[in-house]
């Protein structure tokens, strides 16, 4: 059965249907950019002084700038999941990056010894969950996609069964591994090889114009969701050979400091990074470029977003997140907060700065409602995101969350370890599995936490384990178990 025909009866979409036709045509367009591995600091316009990113920094003039926006897991695809479903990770036991070994395969990995046998997670987001592409789709909107999907071990999982009419480079890889992996021939399943030496993100945003130009009279959901910047890290010999030459001229250096048992960096200089991210940059701006051309802004919201931290403590370690603690694969707030833009030019304040903490669940019913379909949002059940309308147009009718929370029982392939996270107000608690203990911090004073406060807080430290553990039981969330084969 097909993905909008099961939406449809699983919803009783008829009284819905009978709406679009009068109304799809003036709803406005939304044009999501999801971006691999990029930092909170790693633009210009939220603190970088070595990438440039003018494109992304006249964006945040234009829109509004999220200052504690958050992925809802140190890794990629669980983010990816909840940004497709508008749910909690473990909710669907997309806990992982799929691929990931599971428990039963340990005694072949290199965490064979480590005290905890992982969680099992699901490596398929389930063709059962209400996607965002199904939701406009089911509102009359053509859909897009381009770039790194990392949904789908299986090919019946692939953007083109989870609602996009187009899917141009979404497949089961995490990262270009195939061909000449970031430049053509690509070697990919869902993308034709372009000529020898096409660089990837200038290719994925021709892609994402030619659909923009295609369909300018009718409304559509378009994600250009980069497989840049993880690694492998490559980038142009041009960008790379200015980034050389800005780091001399800028006397940096590489530097890092400790991190449990891994060294994280504290200094952006890596050439090639740059790079990757200035050519990103670039991608974005020759998208907005052909909206401008057909005469589309007004017509569309940008949103700008990444999928988790910056990789600062392994594979490399290409940049750092400070002054945010580690990176990605941690709990830590510099594997989970990340650079997010919104803007839509004469409906969303321009220039504007919102401090309120929002997580990537947000996104599925932010992009509904704003958008004028809020009646096919409200026909969906248990989304664990809230819309973002308010705080953005109406701030005085914004509602108050209760808490926020993350369930990463795995081991990280950058250093961190399985763990449970909950915010509630400024105050983070982190639980971890292996040593049962707890760090608790306070991000309004202790935004890099650096100061443990669970043994000064002890009363407040175990209030919020306890609603942090109610909730994982409501949400029968799977955890990490002891390894008994452990050598």
């Amino acid at each position: 059965m097909n993905s909008i025909l099961r939406m449809a009866i699983s919803l009783t979409f008829l009284t819905i249907c009978n709406q679009i036709h009068a109304q799809s045509n003036t709803n406005p367009n939304v044009v999501f950019f999801l971006v691999d591995d990029l930092g909170w600091t790693d633009l210009g316009s939220f603190g970088s002084e070595f990438y440039e990113t003018p494109n992304l920094d006249r964006l945040v003039k234009s829109g509004i700038k999220f200052t504690q926006a958050y992925t809802a897991s140190p890794v990629c695809s669980p983010t990816r999941a909840s940004i497709m479903t508008g749910k909690y990770p473990s909710k669907m036991y997309n806990t992982d990056w799929f691929g990931a070994p599971q428990p039963t395969e340990i005694q072949n990995h290199w965490t064979k010894n480590k005290p905890l046998k992982p969680a099992h997670y699901e490596p398929n987001l389930a063709l059962e969950e209400i996607t965002m592409a199904e939701a406009f789709k089911a509102a009359g909107y053509a859909t897009f996609f381009a770039g790194k999907w990392h949904l789908g071990e299986e090919e019946s999982h692939w953007p083109e069964n989870q609602g996009f009419d187009i899917n141009k480079g979404g497949n089961d890889k995490g990262a270009p591994s195939t061909g000449k992996k970031y430049f053509s021939p690509y070697e990919n399943p869902r993308l034709e090889n372009g000529p020898d030496g096409e660089y990837l993100p200038e290719r994925l945003a021709a892609e994402t114009s030619k659909f923009i130009r295609e369909n300018k009279t009718k409304p559509f959901f378009a994600m250009l969701s980069f497989y840049s910047v993880h690694t492998p890290l490559m980038t142009t010999k041009a960008l790379e050979d200015k980034y050389l030459k800005k780091r001399a001229a800028m006397g940096l250096e590489d530097k890092f400091e400790l991190e449990h048992a891994n060294q994280n960096r504290i200094t952006q200089a890596h050439a090639i990074y740059a790079g990757m991210v200035e050519a990103m940059d670039q991608a974005v701006g020759k998208v907005i470029d052909e909206l401008e051309k057909q005469g589309l802004t007004e017509k569309t919201i940008i949103v700008f977003f990444s999928d988790n931290g910056g990789l600062s403590t392994a594979e490399g370690s290409p940049t750092t997140n400070l002054p945010l603690r580690a990176g990605k694969g941690w709990l830590y707030e510099g594997g989970i907060r990340v650079p997010l833009i919104m803007s839509w030019k004469g409906k969303l304040p321009a220039g504007k700065e919102i401090h309120t903490p929002v997580i990537s669940n947000d996104f599925f019913p932010t992009f509904l409602d704003l958008s004028g379909n809020r009646h096919v949002l409200d026909a969906i059940e248990n989304i664990d995101g809230i819309s973002l309308k308010n705080w953005m147009m109406e701030p005085e009718k914004a509602a108050e969350r209760d808490a926020l929370y993350w369930h990463y029982p795995h081991y990280g392939n950058q250093g961190g370890n399985p763990g449970s996270v909950i915010r509630e107000g400024d105050w983070k608690l982190i639980y971890f599995y292996e040593t049962q203990k707890m760090e608790l911090y306070n991000l309004k004073d202790d935004i890099g936490e650096r100061n443990n406060l669970a043994d000064a807080q002890p009363e407040l430290a175990d209030k919020m384990k306890t609603k942090l553990f109610d909730w994982l039981v409501a949400t029968k969330a799977a955890f990490p178990r002891q390894n008994e084969a452990r050598k």
